[in-house]
């Protein structure tokens, strides 16, 4: 493997890593009041919903809009960042995608810093970033391919949930890897798809992923913000 090859899989593993400082541990996109109103029981409840999330819900969402900003130029790009900013369906996955967006972008510029993640920055001011802009900027900008780039959204977007759902459901850490490999297919006909969808005519079809986030913003007690 060339050694720009290896730089490319090494900086989208530090994008997407739990290391890296963006918050995503601390949202379930209505996992916690999925599992609360006993909707998801067991790891193969978990897998079903992750499932959702990327082939109907708000991980298809941003998987496609991740292409459409990598492709973007000009004035495209923020017309990208504004859609992909007002894409959510309730309060809390707006608050976990803008929040995560602006804190990925400002720690990208700090580790690998490039004049075109600045300019957008700059012009950007205080409008939302959405999580999955600022990781196609960043990868259009250090020459990460697409494709690479658009599985590793859908993948990040995955392991997060996998992540929470092995906490509140609660599952081993085993399941949790099991859970991840059998959603690695889902994750490659996410991704085949996004690459091909007109950001004109996306939507989502996940309604009871959406009432729970709705509904999470009101449980009583919660780990999570989302």
């Amino acid at each position: 493997m060339r050694r720009d090859d290896v730089m490319t899989d090494l900086r989208l593993l530090a994008w997407t890593s739990p290391n890296c400082p963006t918050g995503a541990f601390a949202y379930s996109h209505g996992l916690e009041q999925a599992v609360e109103d006993g909707e998801v029981k067991d790891a193969a409840d978990l897998v079903a919903y992750v499932e959702a999330v990327l082939l109907r819900g708000g991980g298809w969402i941003d998987a496609v809009l991740f292409a459409a900003a990598y492709r973007a130029e000009g004035d495209q790009l923020d017309d990208v960042a504004d859609l992909a900013a007002a894409f959510r369906g309730s309060a809390e996955t707006s608050l976990e995608s803008l929040q995560q967006g602006r804190s990925l972008l400002t720690v990208v510029r700090a580790a690998w810093p490039h004049a075109t993640l600045d300019d957008f920055a700059e012009r950007r001011g205080r409008s939302g970033i959405a999580q999955p802009v600022a990781l196609a900027l960043a990868c259009a900008a250090h020459a990460i391919p697409l494709e690479d780039g658009t599985r590793a959204q859908l993948y990040a977007t995955a392991s997060s949930l996998v992540s929470a759902g092995v906490r509140l459901v609660p599952l081993g850490q085993t399941q949790g890897q099991i859970a991840m490999a059998e959603l690695m297919p889902t994750i490659e006909l996410a991704a085949t798809r996004a690459l091909e969808a007109d950001p004109d005519e996306i939507g989502t079809n996940a309604p009871r992923i959406e009432l729970a986030s709705m509904r999470h913003e009101t449980q009583r007690t919660r780990l999570f913000r989302s």
